[in-house]
């Protein structure tokens, strides 16, 4: 059961989310750093292609924001910035919703024997 296609996807959805987040909030302290570029996290298509191959495992990627930059040669964006940790702390909550669920169904398995 730890080992299913379904929790190691879940495990790796959540480690990039996690990392997803510490970019984020890395990006927002640096708002005001002249020259600083944001930082962007992607794992999504690694992990569908992983999940498709049966596999689930994902090792998320850090790159640099290719976004324009303002006048002090930074390019963080704190709408964008706000926006995706939004969407970040949705996905992450979801995913350890699932995950409980996962365990839920092991404890209870484990009970009835």
């Amino acid at each position: 059961m730890f080992d299913s296609v379904t929790a190691t996807a879940l495990s790796s959805a959540l480690d990039g989310l996690a990392l997803r987040q510490r970019t984020i909030a890395n990006n927002i302290a640096n708002v005001n750093t002249p020259d600083y570029h944001a930082k962007r996290v992607a794992f999504e298509d690694a992990l569908a292609a992983s999940v498709a191959a049966g596999d689930g495992q994902a090792t998320p990627t850090t790159a640099t924001s290719l976004e324009p930059t303002n006048t002090n040669g930074n390019n963080v964006n704190l709408d964008t910035e706000t926006l995706s940790n939004i969407d970040t702390v949705l996905r992450y909550q979801f995913a350890s919703q699932a995950a409980n669920h996962q365990f839920s169904f092991m404890r209870a398995a484990l009970r009835t024997n």
